[in-house]
């Protein structure tokens, strides 16, 4: 016999049998898979994507026209003529970046709100109500809504009353040019005393609750007019791409000085700040805007009305002044009405984000007689279980909060809540068919900057998750079925961790049920905590009180650049699910600060194929390290009336901003013969009593 001796033979034997041994006891590991393709299904739209140089531009032409029920106020000298009303170089719309080509005048756009207006002081922070009213009024220095509609090289928010603007060579200064000569709806000029009003006196003033803080553009950011046309911003960091973002909505969209200014306290000793924020009630109408369209009827719970602001400074490109559409309305009702009311035909837009109307309404739209159609855009709604990562922020002292968090801490743990999942079972609960696919948590793999290659995916292994929660000795003592601590203050009792979510969103209800009973079937307790609306769950959220909160992503994973400081714990109120106070602070782990350092890079890179590689270790990272559980994500769907033309295909219901500003309602037109009614014919704002 040649090779090894009897002896040697037996040693060898014996070493294979002890590393064997030792594999079988190693601590079990977690096994990632692949995340699964999505399917396409018919009603997804495809994007057409242009240059900006085929969508717009700043430029005087010959000639400019008008409705001609509004040139016979010119007529009657009760309005300048439409030249005068413009700016100087206005904002051109080209018909090469429409889909259905130029207009004609007339007719009505009617929309269904649920929400309510608080005011006209968007400056100060009021909201108008959502459903579109906000972004019918309101303009900013930049425009990111349709950035969906460009090519991947050219995404960078587009000039809108910032024409133009210049870095300096060490990228610490910007110099903004604004449109020159443009006006308010009630013919007062728009120049930088408005912008400046809005930051001095709104965003940094801490008695003013605007939408941006002076911390939106970066600590020690400041901004100053050179004359009535030019802004020149110093920033603390070279070439803050992401404020150009952030000098979009909400945030640097200026009221109008000439009407605020002298309601504000600095400049009125008779005035407060409550009086200064709430100076432009819902009934003081007509307000001016520079928007397409300027309020003048609101009724409380009924109906608000816009009407064509004659002194709006874009035009397409035959000089015809836009907006093509005279009249919108905002019916005041409830958000599940708007989805009934446009599938009925009584209304033209709706957002749809409740996957168990898709059927549904796709039936409906595909009958013959159908006033409705609908759009599917990318999978951009999606949701995640976010595991509570303070140590003792919200904790309130309790023994049994402060040790879920360190479990939310432990990445096996939080593996093993992601292998419990059978999210293909999840996303059928919600809705069946194509439309709902598992989600991994970090970007979109279908939003602006997803790769789907950079994912790890801890897909439904459920013997798995047993294996990596008894490695942490979560075991049952006790035979209830439920997981005991077997060590610590918690010793001998259950695991039972408290999961937050609203019983309003019927989203959210359905992927609760799935979740509690596939938690219990690998022994973890999980406690609901329904609150009856949106905003008690985020004052939960927001104080840390929690420990599982089932949560809907928004923009940051779609577009990551617009909301970069969302996406990393680079300031103590951010994430969401680990912040921190003074007295309860943030304690980072390794792989945070590993996000943190990607986003500062990312934040300041100018380089577009840079960017997609840092948002592609971002991504890899928050995954590997299930930063938040990822659950499912749907794509939304609008609902469209047929007659509406210039909708672009595909749009997304919520990408860099929502569909009502995404689709540049202002371009959209409606053939004659198919015009609704008008409540208010031939009238103007500040005209209509």
């Amino acid at each position: 016999m040649r090779g090894k001796s009897l002896p040697a033979m037996r040693t060898a034997s014996l070493a294979m049998g002890l590393l064997a041994s030792a594999i079988a006891t190693a601590s079990p590991s977690a096994q990632p898979g692949k995340l699964p393709e999505a399917p396409k299904f018919d009603a997804q739209g495809q994007i057409i994507h242009y240059s900006v140089s085929d969508l717009q531009k700043f430029e005087a032409l010959p000639e400019y026209s008008e409705p001609e029920w509004v040139s016979k106020k010119v007529e009657a000298g009760e309005l300048p003529p439409v030249s005068e009303r413009l700016p100087k170089e206005p904002l051109v719309y080209l018909s090469k970046g429409m889909t259905d080509g130029l207009g004609e005048y007339g007719g009505v756009l009617r929309h269904v709100s649920g929400s309510r207006p608080k005011g006209w002081n968007w400056a100060a922070g009021l909201s108008q109500g959502w459903g579109g009213v906000s972004y019918a009024v309101a303009e900013c220095l930049t425009r990111t809504g349709p950035l969906f509609t460009l090519n991947s090289d050219e995404q960078e928010p587009l000039p809108n009353l910032a024409k133009s603007w210049e870095w300096s060579e060490d990228g610490k200064q910007l110099t903004m040019n604004l449109i020159k000569g443009a006006k308010w709806s009630d013919g007062n000029p728009f120049d930088t005393e408005d912008i400046i009003f809005l930051w001095e006196d709104n965003i940094q003033d801490t008695n003013v609750p605007s939408r941006a803080s002076p911390g939106t553009f970066g600590n020690g950011t400041t901004l100053k007019a050179l004359d009535k046309y030019t802004l020149q911003w110093t920033f603390k960091d070279a070439f803050p791409m992401q404020n150009l973002f952030a000098m979009g909505f909400f945030n640097m969209c200026p009221g109008p000085s000439h009407i605020l200014k002298p309601e504000h306290p600095r400049y009125n000793a008779d005035a407060t700040y409550d009086s200064y924020i709430n100076a432009q009630k819902p009934d003081q109408v007509p307000a001016p805007t520079m928007g397409a369209w300027a309020p003048v009827y609101h009724k409380s719970d009924e109906m608000i009305v816009m009407r064509r602001n004659p002194y709006y400074w874009k035009v397409d490109e035959k000089g015809r002044q836009l907006p093509y559409i005279d009249e919108v309305r905002h019916k005041l009702s409830t958000w599940s009405d708007r989805t009934i009311q446009t599938v009925a035909g009584n209304a033209d837009m709706s957002n749809m984000e409740n996957p168990a109307n898709y059927i549904e309404s796709l039936r409906k739209s595909a009958q013959k007689n159908s006033p409705a159609r609908l759009e599917f855009g990318p999978r951009t709604l999606g949701w995640s279980i976010l595991t509570n990562f303070s140590k003792e922020y919200g904790t309130k002292g309790d023994v049994r909060a402060m040790e879920v968090r360190k479990l939310n801490r432990t990445l096996e743990f939080r593996q093993a809540v992601s292998h419990a999942l059978d999210r293909q079972a999840l996303a059928q609960s919600l809705v069946r068919g194509p439309f709902a696919t598992p989600y991994a948590g970090g970007l979109y793999p279908e939003g602006m900057m997803g790769d789907k290659d950079s994912v790890v995916f801890y897909d439904y292994k459920p013997e798995v998750a047993k294996e990596l929660l008894e490695s942490l000795g979560l075991k049952d003592t006790d035979g209830d079925g439920i997981r005991n601590w077997t060590s610590g203050p918690m010793k001998g009792k259950n695991l039972d961790i408290v999961m937050t979510y609203t019983s309003k969103n019927p989203t959210d209800v359905t992927l609760a049920e799935g979740i509690i009973s596939m938690m219990n079937e690998v022994g973890i307790n999980l406690i609901p905590q329904v609150v009856k609306n949106s905003a008690t769950r985020e004052n939960i959220r927001d104080s840390g009180d929690y420990d599982f909160y089932i949560h809907r992503n928004e923009k940051e994973y779609i577009v990551p650049i617009q909301r970069a400081d969302f996406l990393a714990p680079r300031h103590t109120n951010q994430p969401y699910w680990h912040r921190g106070t003074k007295n309860a602070p943030q304690k980072l782990l390794p792989f945070e600060q590993e996000l943190v350092d990607v986003i500062s890079r990312f934040t300041t890179e100018t380089d577009p194929a840079k960017q997609a590689e840092l948002m592609r270790q971002y991504n890899h990272i928050f995954t590997e390290n299930v930063y938040s559980v990822g659950l499912v994500n749907v794509p939304g769907a609008m609902i469209l009336n047929k007659r509406l033309k210039n909708v672009p295909k595909g749009t997304p219901i919520l990408a860099y901003q929502w569909a009502e500003d995404a689709t540049m309602r202002e371009r959209f037109w409606v053939d004659k013969d198919l015009q609704k009614k008008q409540l208010f014919p031939e009238q103007l704002p500040h005209t209509v009593k």
